[in-house]
This record gives C-alpha cells, sequence and structure tokens, in this order.
C-alpha cells in the first residue's frame, strides 16, 4: 500500500510530471526520476534545451537563468538535503515600448510648418510704438465729479459713492444712487449730464452687470493712441491657447482686449466713413499675420473698392486663397466674388466629407489625428488650414450681385464653423436690407464703429449705444450677449506695407493656396436658354459694339460703363451669348468674343431685324 502511494507521487517539473519516489531510475528519455529514500542520491541529468520557433518581431526574446527543481514541501529532519535539480527553458516576455521609443514615435508627428521651414514671423520693430503725453488730470477727473453730483442732485437724485476708471479715450464714472431711487430716472437724464459736462459722447450704463453700479462714460479732453506694437506685445496676447487669436484693442480699465475668431465663429463690422472701420480690419489681420504660420491659416481677401486690400497682395504665395482660374488674389470683381464664394460652398462641403470619413467633429480633432498620423493622405486625407474670409463693402456687393452673394454667404455662416472656415463682413451701411435678419443670425459678434443714428444702431447692436460714440476707433464689441467699449489699436499703412514686405521677402510656397474651381450654370445668372432672342434690352446693340471693339466681355464691365445693376447686366450678356456674339461662361475667366470686327457684327445686327 505505502509503495501504491508512493508511486503516485508526482510533480510538474521542466518537461512535464515527474515522480518523487520509485524503486528504479530510468536513463533513457527526457526526464529524472529521483529516489527520495535517504540511502540512494541521484545525480541530475541534463536534458536537451527545446527549440521553439517565435515571431520575433516586436517580441525580445531572453533565456531565463537556471532554477532549482520543486522540491517537497516537507522532509524528514532525519535526511541530507536533496540537491538542486536545475532545468532550462525558453521565456517568450512581451515588454512595453522604452521611453526612448516613445518620444522616437512623438518626434516622428506631422509637422505641416516644415514646409516652410526657414519662415520666421514678422519683427516687433515693423510696427510703430506711438506715445502720448497727454494723461488724464487729478483736477479734471475731479471737476467732472461735480458737475455729475450737482446735476443729479438738481433733479432729486442724491448719490451715496461715484468712482473713476480712466481709460485711454473716455473715463467711466461709477455712481451707487440713494435707496428708492429708480435706473430710468438716471438714463432720462443723459442729455442733462452730457449739457452740464459740455462734452458729446456721453453714454450711460444702467447698471453695469456684476457690479450693482450705473455706470456714466465720459469723453477725455485729451485722447491717448493705442499702438499696435503695445498690443502685439502684451502678455495677454502672447499666452492665449486660442486658434485664431485676435488682439483688437484697449479697454477702459486699460487692458487688452483678446479674442478668438474661431469661437465668435463669425464677425460683422459697421461704421460711418472715417470712424476707423477699415484700421479695424488692419488690426484683425495684423493680429493674425503675427501669431499664425503661413500653413496654419488662408486668407480670402474681397474689395469692391479695389483700395482697401491691395498692400496685401504681396502675401499671395504665403497667406493668400483664391481659384486657379483667377488672375487677381484679391477680388474686385462682383462677379468674382459670387464665384469665390461658392468655391468656398464647395471647399466647406469636401471638408465635412473628410471631417466625417475620420469620425471627428471638428477642425481641431481632424488636425489632430492627421499629425499624429493616424488618417491615411491616399485615401484623400490632408492637413487643413483655417480659412478667414474678409469682405469689405458688403453693402455694394449686396447691391451689385444681390441673393447670388447673399446665399453663400449664408450657407458659410451656418456650416463652415466645424471645417474652420470664418468670416469677417464690413460694411458702412448698416440697414436692414443689406444686414437682413437671416444675416444677423448667423453672426452672433458684432463690432459697431460710430453711426449717425440710434435705428443703425439697433441694426448692427440690437440695442443703442453706437450712436454714442465719439469715432476715431471708438467702437463696441457685442460678444455673448455681453457689451465691451474698446478703443482700436492704430496701425498705418507704412507699418502694413512693411510687415507684408518682410513676409513676401521670406520662404514661400509655389503659389497660393488653391480653391476648388467653380462653373456657373446658365440659370444663375439671368435664365440663360429661358430667354427669348427678340425681346432684347435697349443697351443690347451698344453693349455688342463696345464688347467687338475691345475684344472684352464681363458682365462687371456692363455694370460699370452703364451703371447697371448685376441682374440687368447677366440678362445683357445672356441676350449677347444667345445671339452669338459672346462664348459661355467660363468660371472666373472673361468670355471669348465670337465676332471678330466691327462690320461682321453690323451685318450680324441687320440680320436679326
Amino acid at each position: 500500500l505505502s509503495q501504491k502511494k508512493a508511486e503516485q507521487r508526482v510533480v510538474m517539473g521542466a518537461g512535464g510530471l515527474v515522480e518523487l519516489e520509485r524503486p528504479r531510475v530510468i536513463k533513457d528519455g527526457p526526464f529524472e526520476e529521483i529516489d527520495l529514500s535517504p540511502r540512494v542520491e541521484m545525480a541530475p541529468v541534463e536534458e536537451p534545451k527545446p527549440v521553439v520557433e517565435v515571431p520575433t518581431e516586436g517580441f525580445e526574446l531572453i533565456e531565463e537563468p537556471k532554477q532549482p527543481a520543486i522540491q517537497p514541501a516537507v522532509q524528514p529532519a532525519q535526511q541530507p538535503a536533496t540537491p538542486a535539480v536545475e532545468s532550462e527553458g525558453l521565456v517568450v516576455v512581451v515588454r512595453e515600448p522604452k521611453e526612448e521609443e516613445a518620444a522616437k514615435q512623438v518626434s516622428e508627428l506631422y509637422d505641416p510648418t516644415k514646409d516652410l521651414l526657414n519662415y520666421k514671423k514678422p519683427p516687433f520693430a515693423l510696427l510703430e510704438d506711438y506715445q502720448s503725453d497727454s494723461e488724464v488730470s487729478e483736477d479734471e477727473i475731479f471737476e467732472n465729479k461735480c458737475k455729475i453730483e450737482d446735476t443729479l442732485k438738481t433733479f432729486g437724485i442724491p448719490i451715496q459713492k461715484i468712482k473713476a476708471t480712466v481709460g485711454p479715450t473716455v473715463t467711466l464714472y461709477e455712481i451707487v444712487q440713494a435707496q428708492g431711487v429708480k435706473i430710468a430716472k438716471i438714463q432720462g437724464l443723459e442729455q442733462d449730464i452730457a449739457q452740464s459736462l459740455k462734452a458729446s459722447g456721453i453714454r450711460i450704463i444702467a447698471p453695469i452687470p456684476g457690479k450693482g453700479t450705473i455706470g456714466i462714460e465720459v469723453p477725455n479732453r485729451n485722447k491717448r493712441i493705442v499702438s499696435m506694437y503695445s498690443a502685439i506685445r502684451s502678455k495677454r496676447f502672447h499666452e492665449t491657447k486660442a486658434e485664431l487669436p485676435v488682439v483688437i484693442g484697449r479697454t477702459i480699465q486699460n487692458e487688452n482686449y483678446v479674442f478668438d475668431l474661431a469661437k465668435m465663429p463669425h464677425l460683422l463690422v459697421a461704421g460711418s466713413t472715417g470712424t476707423g472701420k477699415s484700421v479695424g480690419l488692419n488690426a484683425i489681420i495684423t493680429s493674425l499675420l503675427y501669431r499664425k504660420h503661413p500653413s496654419e491659416l488662408k486668407l480670402v481677401m474681397i474689395d469692391p473698392k479695389m483700395v482697401e486690400f491691395s498692400l496685401y497682395g504681396k502675401l499671395e504665395r504665403h497667406f493668400l486663397a483664391k481659384m486657379e482660374s483667377e488672375d487677381k488674389v484679391i477680388i474686385t470683381d462682383p462677379m468674382k466674388a459670387v464665384y469665390t464664394l461658392n468655391s468656398l460652398c464647395t471647399e466647406m462641403e469636401n471638408r465635412l466629407e473628410l471631417l466625417s470619413k475620420a469620425g471627428t467633429r471638428n477642425i481641431v480633432e481632424y488636425n489632430q489625428k492627421f499629425t499624429a498620423r493616424r488618417l491615411n493622405p491616399e485615401k484623400g486625407h490632408r492637413f487643413l488650414p483655417y480659412i478667414v474670409v474678409i469682405i469689405d463693402e458688403f453693402s455694394d456687393l449686396i447691391m451689385t450681385a444681390g441673393k447670388e452673394v447673399e446665399s453663400p454667404i449664408i450657407r458659410i455662416a451656418q456650416l463652415a464653423r466645424a471645417v474652420g472656415i470664418h468670416m469677417i463682413i464690413a460694411t458702412q451701411r448698416p440697414s436692414t436690407n443689406v444686414i437682413t435678419g437671416i444675416i444677423k443670425a448667423n453672426f452672433p459678434a458684432r463690432i459697431a464703429f460710430r453711426v449717425q443714428s440710434m435705428i443703425d444702431s439697433r441694426t448692427i447692436l440690437d440695442c443703442p449705444g453706437a450712436n454714442q460714440l465719439i469715432g476715431r476707433g471708438d467702437m463696441l464689441i457685442s460678444q455673448g450677449g455681453e457689451m465691451v467699449r474698446v478703443q482700436c489699436a492704430f496701425v498705418d499703412t507704412p507699418e502694413v506695407e512693411d510687415i507684408c514686405r518682410n513676409i513676401s521677402e521670406q520662404q514661400s510656397y509655389p503659389n497660393a493656396f488653391l480653391l476648388p474651381e467653380y462653373v456657373a450654370e446658365e440659370s444663375e445668372i439671368g435664365g440663360g436658354a429661358n430667354f427669348d432672342a427678340k425681346d432684347r434690352d435697349s443697351l443690347f446693340e451698344e453693349a455688342a459694339r463696345i464688347i467687338v471693339s475691345s475684344q472684352q466681355a464681363s458682365t462687371s464691365s456692363l455694370q460699370r460703363r452703364y451703371s447697371i445693376g448685376y441682374n440687368r447686366a447677366g440678362r445683357l450678356m445672356d441676350q449677347l451669348e444667345a445671339a452669338g456674339i459672346v462664348g459661355p461662361a467660363m468660371g472666373g475667366k472673361p468670355r471669348e468674343v465670337l465676332i471678330g470686327d466691327i462690320m461682321q457684327l453690323e451685318n450680324k445686327l441687320d440680320l436679326m431685324k
């Protein structure tokens, strides 16, 4: 019985089960049997090392050091120690990537700025630091405090406390009225306070959000200039983590006002002529040029006045975008503006499709995936730069192109935020037929310079206040339901020229960023084939003679020559096409003139009568 129990005592060895007690030893085979009696000691028998073929890619093969064989848990006290039994084997160990390998992977992330490795952002020295010696004196502040108190006491409004905050162009006087005095009563005294202070542009904020006081803004006698140099060098501008940071000026508290254009996401700018609207646009563009690399930002500039953005033409191969068929990178033709906006709609649709394939919700997530090399360029994926569309004199585009230009703008404003396309629209006529309700609904952020009437202020800001500004860069910024008064930073034309020259002389791309081509359908302009050729416009023959004489045909040239609207010029061009005088539309390119000389044209006109 004891022998039967002994035969059942086995343990697991390197090659399988090993019996611990038997009266004999098997010398052949891969196992070693050990007799545990005190009279017999067995020497270890080496077994051949097994050969295991495993794939070595991604693994590290190491040999396990020799280990003693498993011995019985309990041994009799009188028995000598059993010699250790050693066995060898092959162990496959999977280790985590080393820190050096992880750092190497991070260093191999895609960097879009390497295409222009030698590009450097413009230096601060290109901007002028305008120093102003004029300061608001304590006597002026004390005098204004006394006049405000006397005026309110005259109308039976006692004041408990008054405090002054001096800004670059205006000083904010915060007052706390006595108990029981209604705010509306103080608001009604705006004109009386302005009369006693002998100042224009008095603005009452009742109450100031978050403070529980009433604010009276009074213009300073000596106004200071806020330079773009100080704004660009500010700590707040350089430490912001915004995607499209813009520093546009300084608040009443003398703090630089910085906002993120990507979160706005579109901006509406309005103001009368000469109030600083063009300077404000230049400040926005300058901020973007100082913070973004050409691979991260592209600009589309539409300038019907043909003079505001002409300085930026030197940036064509760095920051500007256009259609391949366009000759000029700064768009001045209303018809070409319509084509470019429709081209941006196509670019927007292409980007939305890329985001859908990548499983991302916005351009930030998409570019993070692309730079981490998680998206395959062979499947159409690419790094997406931000595109900022800047339109000056929007009212002129609406007058000449009407719905043709409004429709793509509304589409871009509604859908393009997620794909990094943002719009800035400026106009000097903030009337309801220019800034329509659907445009206002999609442009929640507004900047208002001085306007002439309260109605214009309500059109742009939905509240009065812009009609009480003092001009020369004084503006109100409405964002997220908050209204802030800011003095716009001043950047002069020579400064813009120096910045553009500095950038244009650096390493650049071969050409401008190309937008998808857009070819207008015949039905989009004037009706095309649906029109009756016999029902000709009164200018038909005269326009035909001018086109044949100059051998140039475009809708915009007819608009300028005859001072007619875009729709009539489009119908006239369709009639000339139906008569065989000009060829079909070819995107942004001029139409081909099919008649070679005046004599041939006169013969054709005689046959049409």
